[in-house]
Parts: C-alpha cells; structure tokens; sequence
C-alpha cells in the first residue's frame, strides 16, 4: 500500500511537472506572437507616421519661408497673402498656430540728439506690430500693409495638434518623463524694397 501510495505522489507530481512545462511553453508562445504583432504592425506603422511628420515639417519649414521672402521682396502683405499661408499649411492635414511679428522702422532724420555731438542726427527708432495688429489691418479697411524698406517681418508656426507619431512617442516618452515637442517653424527677413 505505501509503495502504491508512493507510486501515485510520483505520477502526480510528474503530472503537476510538465503541466507547469505546457504553461511555462504557452507563456513563452504568446509573448513571441505579441512581439512579432509590435514588429510587424506597430513598428512599420510607426516608421511611416514619423516620416509623415518629418515631411509636415519640411511642407511647413518651406511654405513659411516662401511666405515671408514673397513678403519682403513685394514690400506688401494682403489678406489674400496670409490666406494663401493658411490654406498652404493646412495641406499638410494639421492644424496651426500662426504668429507674425512686423518691426517697423521709424526715421528720425529731423530730430537731433542732446548728447554727445550737437551736429549728430538722431538714430531711427522702430516699433512691433504682433499678429492680432497685423490681422486687424489686413481685415480692415486698409486691407494691406505696406512695409518700407528697412522693416522686418517674421512669421512663427507651430502644430496645434498632434500626429500619430507624435501621440505613440509622447505616450513613450511620458513614461521616461520627457515630451516631444510639435512641429514648428519660424522665419524673418528685411523688407528689400518699399510696397506700392
């Protein structure tokens, strides 16, 4: 009886073995399946929706600087310019915040200094116009601005919303406490010529 006893403790703990084998296999072969998934879908998908992004910033790094040199060099901005820019920027499938910065210079020849030389003409000053100014006049009655030569335009965009790519790396990267920052673009340029 004690021999039948220990003949049926050795079948059951071999049972209780190799049943711990098949899960011990079974783990194993689910893990494999799930990480060919994440190299056969999510990686690939990855790739492509950064390179999508990476060509957004090409698209947008070109539209502004096009946008600011056509400016500079007509020496005039119309609604039908910054619209141009939405529309161009847009294209991309993204959304934008679009900021604009006009530095005007202000001549002062008939002002003379009090210090140093009495005989010295003054120095130009300039003032900024931001982009609610700037909107303002090109939707108003003006309906353009004319720079002169001398003035400086800049034009700052930056992505409103996030892409796909941008979404899966901040997931990521808020794990390791870090953020990825959206696409952005900036450019400026002196006034070559005054607009008529």
């Amino acid at each position: 009886m004690k021999k039948n006893n220990q003949f049926i403790m050795q079948k059951l703990k071999e049972k209780v073995s190799s049943e711990r084998g098949e899960i011990g296999e079974s783990l194993i072969t689910v893990t494999a399946i799930a990480l060919a998934a994440v190299l056969m879908f999510i990686f690939p998908l990855m790739t492509m929706a950064d390179r999508n992004d990476e060509i957004a910033q090409l698209a947008i790094e070109t539209t502004v600087r096009e946008f600011v040199d056509d400016v500079r060099t007509k020496g005039t901005l119309t609604w039908d310019d910054y619209d141009k820019l939405v529309q161009d920027l847009s294209a991309t499938g993204n959304t934008y915040d679009i900021e604009m910065t006009r530095t005007v210079r202000d001549e002062n020849e008939a002002k003379k200094v009090a210090q140093a030389v009495a005989e010295k003409i003054g120095e130009d000053t300039s003032f900024t116009e931001f982009t609610s100014q700037i909107l303002e006049k090109l939707g108003g009655e003006e309906g353009a601005i004319i720079f002169k030569e001398g003035d400086i335009f800049s034009t700052a965009v930056k992505q409103s919303n996030q892409g796909l790519a941008q979404q899966f790396k901040n997931f990521l990267y808020s794990v390791a406490g870090s953020d990825i920052s959206p696409t952005a673009a900036e450019y400026a340029g002196m006034c070559t010529r005054d607009g008529n």
